[in-house]
């Protein structure tokens, strides 16, 4: 089945070009089956690369998606044009107000690792988010920043500083290989990793209730399944597309900021030869079983979610 875009967001047609099964409002709504209402609260700055990022995971799938975008409130963002943010996305203040329910949301990550939680100009909203979950969403899936913030609002674990940043594609292992979340999945397998800070396992295994299911001996936990909060928390970043290391590589060398080159992502570490994709098997794998697991679960009345 396809996923639900509007024609005229930019997603429609870099997804419909890729072969990604694309479908407008009007068309689904003449569909008998109930699309899956998923969510995406952006907190990237590159609103529309991440929007396409994600809608071409979850739109993968055979079911049909209803894909929502969301913005926090009173954050003005300054590198997507306001026109596409008036168009395309709803502040949650609005979406909150309705009493509207969705069967997933995805919680983006933010570059504002440097910050504590607190001293986030959002914070208090995004608490407010993160609490609107447990009653108006069926599952939720924090990525990197976001699941780190949902991780410590839900359960107190902090996010640690690193002395360098952890910047490329780094092994991981399959730690619960039975997981409906990790069907398919290799044993190894490597993952894109762009970050400066870490949540640090014993202190996950620490919080009743927390259960790791993909980690690293070189950049610790991953995937954290909170069944408690019917969320999944991912520290590192499956949905970037093949460039996108190579996009934060090259900008960070052109603006002179130190870096080191991406571990394990250039054929022979050399970055004039064009970066290999080697995980986007498994984001498929990821985003797809989490999909399915919402729809195996989530009550076809929407009214009943968080009931």
């Amino acid at each position: 089945m396809p996923i639900t875009l509007p024609e005229t967001l930019p997603a429609f047609d870099v997804l419909r070009n890729e072969g990604v099964m694309v479908m407008s409002p009007h068309r689904a709504a003449g569909q008998d089956i109930r699309p899956l209402r998923i969510g995406l609260l952006n907190l990237m700055p590159k609103k529309i690369q991440t929007e396409n990022q994600f809608a071409r995971l979850i739109g993968a799938t055979p079911l049909q998606i209803d894909f929502q975008l969301i913005r926090m409130s009173e954050h003005q963002t300054k590198n997507t044009a306001a026109e596409h943010m008036a168009t395309f996305y709803r502040p949650f203040s609005e979406v909150a107000a309705t009493g509207e329910k969705f069967d997933g949301l995805i919680i983006t990550g933010a570059p504002i690792e440097h910050l504590a939680f607190q001293d986030v100009t959002y914070w208090d909203e995004l608490c407010q988010v993160m609490d609107w979950t447990q009653s108006h969403v069926h599952s939720t899936f924090g990525v990197c920043w976001g699941g780190m913030a949902m991780i410590n609002h839900f359960h107190g674990v902090q996010k640690h500083m690193l002395d360098h940043k952890a910047f490329g594609c780094f092994r991981h292992q399959n730690l619960a290989p039975t997981s409906p979340y990790l069907r398919g999945f290799s044993d190894d397998f490597v993952i894109p990793v762009s970050r400066w800070t870490e949540m640090r396992q014993a202190e996950i295994d620490a919080a009743p209730g927390l259960r790791t299911l993909l980690g690293s001996d070189e950049v610790g936990p991953c995937l954290v399944e909170d069944p408690g909060h019917r969320a999944l928390y991912i520290f590192n970043h499956f949905e970037y597309d093949s460039d996108t290391l190579k996009q934060e590589y090259d900008r960070d060398v052109a603006n002179g900021t130190p870096i080191n080159v991406p571990m394990n992502y250039y054929p022979d570490d050399d970055p004039s030869r064009p970066p290999l994709n080697r995980w986007r098997s498994h984001a498929h794998l990821l985003y797809g079983n989490w999909v399915n697991e919402i729809y195996q679960t989530t009550p076809f009345d929407l009214a009943k979610i968080g009931g």
